[in-house]
């Protein structure tokens, strides 16, 4: 029986008019303020929480009622919105 032949494939090089302009080592690392105010909301957010359910609702700020809630989530995922810049 004869003997099949290799045929030997060409090396992939993708076109120069679609390459990505930057690579992820030409980019800047993030400034060092990101990721403490990034932590320090997450803090924020976690104390402000706890303190909102060990006063049985009275404090940080009565007068939010339910809204206490939304200022410890919305600083949680403020830091994670940082976060997600992080490199």
């Amino acid at each position: 029986m004869p003997k099949s032949q290799v045929r030997k494939k060409k090396v992939y090089t993708p076109p120069t008019d679609v390459r990505p302009t930057a690579t992820a080592a030409t980019r800047k690392p993030s400034p060092m303020w990101l990721p403490v105010s990034a932590v320090s909301l997450i803090v924020f957010g976690i104390g402000w929480l706890v303190v909102y359910y060990l006063s049985e609702q009275e404090y940080p700020v009565m007068e939010l009622g339910y809204w206490n809630l939304a200022v410890g989530f919305g600083a949680m995922v403020g830091s994670l919105i940082l976060l997600s810049r992080w490199r």
